[in-house]
């Protein structure tokens, strides 16, 4: 199972690094992590936002982090009311720089890094209001694959 490839402090750090990154903004980050994605990994980061109820955000500001990693696939993927609001290249920044770490199989130090720089950018769009609620768990969801 992909769970297994993380230790419970691995697991910690990247939930710790959400909780930080929501702390000053009403945005929601979730991390997605499968062994395999057989197909186009946007097409599956799409299927698996819907299926963790990312788009349904009070205002449309949800983030997901999706790795297969055995299969070197990865995507970040914004709902509509963060990407009316980044720059064009945005995510694909995050990406590349994640990527680096990933191809040194710094998985949890990759996720911290684009959840950071994530966390930034919903806090400048998006910042915390005395009413926000934290909509989404900040908790890692693994596949069973």
């Amino acid at each position: 199972m992909a769970k297994d490839l993380f230790s419970e402090e691995q697991i910690q750090l990247v939930v710790s690094s959400i909780r930080e990154a929501e702390r000053s903004t009403s945005g929601e980050i979730r991390v997605h992590i499968d062994l395999y994605c057989k197909e186009d990994v946007l097409d599956h980061a799409a299927f698996v936002f819907e299926k963790l109820n990312m788009h349904q955000t009070k205002l449309r500001n949800g983030v997901l982090f999706y790795l297969a990693t055995e299969d070197h696939k990865f995507a970040i993927l914004g709902d509509a009311g963060i990407n009316q609001k980044v720059p064009e290249n945005f995510w694909d920044e995050i990406k590349e720089e994640t990527l680096e770490y990933f191809k040194r199989r710094e998985f949890t130090e990759g996720l911290c890094h684009g959840i950071d720089k994530a966390g930034k950018q919903l806090k400048q769009h998006f910042p915390y209001k005395s009413n926000d609620s934290n909509e989404l768990t900040d908790e890692i969801s693994f596949g069973k694959k």
